[in-house]
């Protein structure tokens, strides 16, 4: 029974996600909000939603490790399943802002997260205060830096005719979806680690983080297969900057969030900021400025890497 709701969850997750994602850019044009801030604020945080309903119900139900690993895996399997996967299928371009302010803000958001947690051991409501705050800030300055670059091609102009009602029923329905969702996922998840034996963290950095990331994974793979830009990198490195800023902030301003599992620190925060640091190399490589198919192939592999190591 415990297989069946994290099945069940997930795919609640899935069409969640989705309808989440298709409303709020559709909503975002009807407001006349600039593409690029839609894939960096709009679309990021739509994608980030499940992480965070997944993190608030594993902390209020007494799973900490769960809300820590989640946001951890999720950002993992953001660079190394989905950007590896969607560079296998065509290749990524990267622009300026990537490496003029998305990927230092990324990188200042990573670190700052490892010295919280390995300050004191656990992520506090005044912590989480700060790296909510931090995104605000980031956000402003995102729409300051936009203007004076050049509009990305980042979603699908037909969301544009999308009616105000069926905006409303995808909002509506997604945010039910994901709820439920979340829930399906945590407590199957829980009882399925207890059945098999794995830690709740093993199940968290694996499982439930692949499933929190499948939206940015399914827009993806759909973008990339339409030969489109419908996501772009900046996209991915603003839903990992969401998860840290968004996801665990406003969870521990919530409830604080104790470290539980010792490889949180010693083993699975590494990986997270080598798969993040990694991106700057990848760019300076033949082709430069693209996240080639060889590169993805790289992405992947280090990824299924990860999960031979955590499952060990």
């Amino acid at each position: 029974m415990s297989l069946v709701l994290v099945i069940l969850g997930l795919l609640l997750l899935v069409v969640g996600g989705e309808l989440l994602v298709r409303s709020s850019v559709a909503l975002s044009f009807k407001l006349n909000i600039s593409k690029l801030v839609i894939g960096m604020t709009v679309v990021s945080f739509a994608t980030s939603v499940p992480e965070l309903l997944v993190s608030l119900n594993a902390a209020l139900t007494g799973s900490p490790a769960i809300a820590i690993n989640n946001v951890v895996g999720s950002n993992i399997a953001n660079i190394g399943l989905v950007l590896g996967i969607t560079a296998l299928i065509g290749p990524i371009a990267i622009d300026k802002s990537f490496y003029k302010l998305n990927w230092p803000v990324m990188m200042l958001f990573s670190f700052a997260m490892y010295y919280f947690l390995y300050n004191d051991n656990k992520l506090t409501a005044i912590e989480g205060a700060v790296l909510l705050s931090a995104l605000i800030i980031f956000l402003v300055v995102l729409i300051k830096f936009s203007k004076n670059n050049v509009d990305l091609d980042i979603v699908d102009d037909t969301l544009v005719k999308i009616s105000n009602f069926k905006i409303f029923m995808w909002l509506t329905i997604g945010a039910v979806a994901l709820y439920f969702g979340s829930v399906w996922l945590v407590d199957g998840a829980v009882k399925l680690a207890e059945t098999i034996g794995v830690s709740k963290a093993v199940i968290s950095i694996s499982m439930i983080a692949v499933g929190t990331s499948v939206p940015e994974l399914a827009a993806s793979v759909i973008a990339a297969l339409k030969q489109e830009k419908a996501i772009s990198l900046g996209n991915l490195i603003g839903s990992n900057i969401f998860n840290i800023g968004s996801v665990l902030g406003i969870t521990s301003i919530i409830k604080t969030i104790p470290v539980t599992e010792p490889q949180i620190l010693t083993r699975d925060i590494f990986w997270m900021l080598a798969f993040s640091a990694i991106l700057i190399p990848l760019m300076l490589l033949p082709k430069r400025f693209e996240i080639s198919r060889y590169k993805g192939f790289f992405l992947v592999l280090g990824y299924s890497i990860f999960l031979v190591i955590v499952f060990k």
